[in-house]
């Protein structure tokens, strides 16, 4: 009997010869461009695998024992030009043709501007970096293949990537320590809306890496971007028309979860789930012809099988040339993916001071602790949700050497399905160490002390559908020179596009109790009792409350922008651009409100006896609120500008503009019977008529820019840039109106005096090359804001809301570091590996305005607060990788090790004349790990290993005032492991 090992070494020993007998080979021709003749000793080399060869003296050059796959072909030689083919494909067993023609470096050559990086390989890092050096801006970008080792699964996870980049809630991305409002996020050069309540920010969870090509980030603003650019412009570039010729590729993966896979308690809710395409299936449907009557429905949590996360995608496209220089193509993509979050041991804690200089304490509710009747807010959480994510991408090109157009539709649909329940239990044994609630001897059981820190349960069922599409119409045209001299043949490009973004939350229910032990009562037993807990102890409010919510933006847009290329009397390149920009915002939001208003039932039963599970077979009539708002909003933004790239010298050449924007907002609400408002400068709420909190808004600005861009030595350049951004307020921030997302919920206000942030911005970067695909990298930044936008705690008649005010000023520094060597120039026989490396460090504050600082320093709080950090800013981001190739056997190593620093979420605040400290995320890391293997010519086989340290994220309350951190909440993600197959055949 042969041996199971015997049988393994004769298999990969077939494998081996198999591989040897397919590979391929790259042939083709040079020729010098200006005169068409062959052209000798051109290096001719391929970046993945360093293999070089030089051209004959007839100009030709064959590249033997090519491994199939996909690969970036450089022609290069001292005088001409450099020519970079991409995604040149080379077969088993076949010769791929590939030829160029080089421009020597004293006749005209294209030019390299913004525009013109759609021509850019975006899915090979050395594609990247020879766009970060010839970028007129500070580009950090990331590709599509350090995503796929990496392990992203979507837009959000590869931006965290990129040096300085972190993602806020998981979605929307973060420059440098700027958030959302100082962020331009956009898709191929289009600005997407969003359907985010509080924000205009893409939510990138939304775009799978599949249809991604690469992430671009530009972190100075040139007059061409868009005015908010502040802390940079993230540019997700989708899939386009491939180089190749026709292929096919199919991808499945399937994954586990230590966190997940196998439970028997996850939470759902009866009725709950997704279907395959992520609909809720009819079990929601609108009841409002129950009104006053008992809707159907649970309005509780139960526990399920886990579910079976995986995804698969589809792809196909090619390029085709149909004659006279005119070529063809088309890429097309669908993708699924089911994916779930599980957490049983995650907590959230509410404290506060009570006392200048005591310490903390939990936070209570709905009375003091002096009172008969207070509750406290310290849950253990238990979260489940599903997820359905679906959608295609389809791309149609055509072009000639002068023209190019291309149509672009991308569709993404997300449906998340959660259950979560919050139960406190802990404020009782922090007010009555030893109680046991079924031991009426204990602390805690007297007539008296019952209601004081009651056990409490809230459960919450949610469904959301997210969906974005956008229809892109793009064309790039080299138009006739005119004259002769200076000028060369100018360059347009243009982009029209269509966007909508839509949020649909039908039927969140809300379901709140607390719960008294037994007792006797004299002679009698009162048995243990749930009650119905109202939030805001609001006496009509019932413990049920269901949330219609519909958000839609539409957004329609149009640019265009002119490059008047020149070589000036020292032969160097320059150019003159000009261009304009429109996008015209719709957003409307509509919210319905229901609840058991008025009913004080109870029920009777042990604290595990969940009331949920009864009370839809109960009588509880549901009625509708008259206090919701709903409104419409506009925005448009129109913009023009003119820059101007100016040789100065033969190593050094400036970058100037100025771009003019005009901002226009403008808000009608909708308002119900009963919906109230605080009229500015008024402190008693007021009920809303229509058009009493219509907003009207409209500024200009003129944002300058200059920047020198000098390259003192081969493979240095160094770059200083000076520039001013704004930021711009949301509709949600400008509406003065009572905003809750429940009813009982934190409230939040908006001002119709926020203004726009203005912005100056000063950088300084030293990028050098010392071998190819090596960098060394050093930046420092500073950005000072005036009129800062951030969110304040306030009171108005005894209750707390949020509000957003224009805070003095505030300055961001940092020093960002960047590494990235292939060890294959430092010893041979390491060739394969690569090692990479970027940090930034930050130091960014806010100046408090003066009212709001005096509030700290009253009597009953005794917190002096001048200054604080700036929220969402880290205070460190480290980004560690390691990866190793090789064409001989087909194999990729990936290892990528993250670290984001403590951050500020919430500043410090006053709650019923308390203080509650400032509220930061604590530093977490995350250690990925994959491993590639070609199994061959047509299949791939991954596996990979995310969150293998599997932090715990929390959150702490941390103030000087206080002593050490108090932890906020906590929990954990799991580690995931992961298998992925993946099939191409190339025609």
């Amino acid at each position: 009997m042969v041996s199971p090992s015997r049988c393994f070494l004769a298999l990969l020993a077939t494998l081996g010869v198999s591989r040897a007998q397919q590979a391929g080979s790259i042939r083709g021709s040079v020729q010098d461009k200006d005169f068409d003749s062959p052209l000798p000793s051109v290096k001719v080399a391929i970046l993945e695998t360093g293999q070089e060869v030089q051209t004959s003296d007839q100009g030709d050059y064959v590249v033997p024992q090519v491994a199939p796959g996909r690969y970036t072909v450089v022609f290069s030689k001292d005088g001409y030009a450099r020519v970079v083919r991409n995604e040149v494909v080379v077969s088993a067993g076949q010769l791929t043709e590939v030829s160029a023609a080089l421009a020597g470096d004293v006749t005209e050559m294209e030019e390299f501007v913004v525009e013109d990086n759609l021509n850019l390989d975006g899915r090979t890092e050395e594609g990247l970096l020879q766009l970060r050096f010839d970028s007129p801006s500070l580009m950090n970008s990331i590709s599509a293949d350090l995503m796929n080792r990496a392990g992203a699964s979507d837009a959000a996870g590869a931006l965290r990537l990129v040096a300085g980049a972190s993602v806020q809630d998981g979605k929307s991305a973060v420059i440098r320590g700027l958030p959302d409002r100082y962020v331009s996020s956009q898709m191929n050069g289009v600005r997407l809306p969003s359907a985010d309540e509080d924000k205009r920010a893409v939510e990138l969870d939304q775009f799978p890496s599949t249809v991604l090509d690469s992430i671009q980030v530009s972190k100075t603003f040139t007059p061409d971007q868009q005015g908010d650019a502040s802390g940079g412009a993230v540019n997700i570039r989708l899939r386009g028309v491939p180089q190749e010729p026709f292929f096919v590729r199919v991808q499945g993966q399937a994954s586990h979860n230590t966190q997940i896979t196998g439970r028997s308690d996850f939470l759902t809710s009866d009725g709950g789930g997704l279907d395959y395409f992520g609909r809720d299936d009819g079990r929601r449907d609108q009841q409002l012809d129950r009104l006053g009557f008992t809707w159907d429905g649970a309005v509780g949590v139960t526990t399920t099988e886990a579910p079976i996360d995986y995804k698969w995608s589809f792809a196909a496209g090619g390029r085709h040339e149909i004659g006279s220089g005119l070529r063809v193509g088309g890429f097309a993509s669908l993708f699924y993916e089911r994916d779930s979050t599980f957490q049983d041991q995650g907590f959230d804690d509410s404290y506060w001071v009570e006392a200048p200089g005591a310490g903390m304490t939990p936070r209570t509710t709905q009375g003091r602790v002096s009172d008969q009747d207070f509750k406290t807010n310290l849950f253990d959480v238990k979260q489940g949700e599903r997820s359905v994510r679906w959608g295609g991408l389809g791309t149609l090109g055509i072009e000639s050497d002068n023209h190019a157009l291309s149509l672009t539709y991308l569709y993404t649909r997300v449906a998340e399905d959660g259950a979560t329940m919050s139960e406190d239990t802990r404020g009782k044994q922090y007010f009555y160490p030893g109680y046991e609630p079924d031991d009426p001897t204990t602390p805690g059981h007297g007539s008296e002390d019952v209601r004081q820190a009651p056990y409490l349960r809230l459960e919450t069922i949610q469904y959301t559908e997210r969906t974005t599409d956008t229809l892109q119409l793009q064309g790039r045209h080299t138009l006739p020179e005119f004259g002769s001299g200076l000028w060369r043949a100018p360059k347009l490009d243009w982009n029209l596009a269509k966007s909508t973004a839509d949020s649909y939350q039908p039927d969140k229910r809300q379901f709140g109790s607390l719960w008294v032990p037994g007792r006797r009562a004299g002679t009698g037993f009162i048995p243990p009792t749930h009650i119905g807990f109202k939030p805001a102890a609001n006496f009509t409010l019932g413990n049920l409350q269901r949330i219609w919510t519909s958000i839609d933006e539409e957004s329609d847009q149009y640019s265009a922008n002119l490059s008047l290329p020149f070589k000036d009397s020292t032969e160097e390149d320059g150019y003159f651009k000009v261009g304009i920009f429109r996008d015209d915002v719709k957003r409307g939001f509509d919210q319905d409100t229901f609840s058991n208003f008025t009913d004080n039932s109870t029920y009777s039963g042990s604290f595990e006896q969940r009331w949920s599970q009864a009370f839809p077979f109960e009588t509880h009539p549901i009625t509708e609120s008259l206090f919701d708002v709903d409104y419409q909003g506009s925005q448009t933004i129109a913009a023009w500008y003119s820059m101007l790239d100016l040789p100065l010298t033969s190593w050094l050449r400036a970058i100037g503009g100025a771009r003019f924007e005009r901002t226009k907002i403008s808000i009608v609400n909708t308002a119900e019977e009963f919906a109230t408002w605080f009229p500015p400068g008024s402190t008693t709420i007021t009920r809303l008529n229509p058009g009493d909190a219509d907003v009207n808004y409209g500024r200009d600005y003129v944002l300058p820019s200059l920047g020198l861009v000098a390259t003192p030595f081969e493979g240095a350049t160094l770059r200083l840039a000076y520039n001013e951004t704004v930021a711009r307020q949301t509709f949600k921030e400008l509406t003065p109106i009572l905003q809750q997302e429940f009813l009982g919920g934190p409230i939040f206000i908006g001002n119709p005096a926020l203004g726009i942030s203005r912005l100056k911005n000063f950088d300084v970067r030293l990028d050098y090359e010392p071998a190819p695909s090596s960098l060394l990298s050093v930046s420092w930044f500073r950005k000072d804001i005036s009129d800062a936008i951030e969110y304040i705690q306030s009171i108005q008649q005894s209750f707390d809301f949020t509000t957003p005010v224009n805070y003095p000023r505030g300055r961001l520094l940092g020093w960002e570091f960047e590494a990235r060597q292939g060890l294959d120039s430092l010893w041979e026989p390491l060739s394969g590996f690569t090692l990479g490396a970027n940090a930034t460090l930050l130091d960014a504050t806010v100046v408090l305005p003066e009212a709001e600082a005096r509030g700290f320093d009253q009597p009953n709080i005794r917190a002096p607060i001048a200054e604080r950090d700036m929220t969402n800013a880290p205070e460190f981001l480290y980004n560690l990788y390691a990866t190793y190739d090789t064409e001989r056997t087909g194999t990729q190593i990936a290892l990528f090790y993250t670290v984001q620093g403590d951050t500020l979420l919430v500043g410090a605040g006053q709650s019923d004349g308390n203080f509650v400290p400032s509220l930061y995320a604590k530093e977490f890391d995350t250690l990925n790990f994959s491993i590639t293997q070609r199994l061959g010519p047509h299949t791939r086989l991954q596996f990979a290993a995310k969150n293998l340290t599997d932090p715990d994220i929390e959150t702490v309350y941390r103030s000087k005032y206080i002593g050490d951190d108090v932890t906020r909440a906590s929990f954990t993600r799991g580690i995931e492991f992961s298998l992925t197959i993946t099939g191409e055949i190339n025609f």
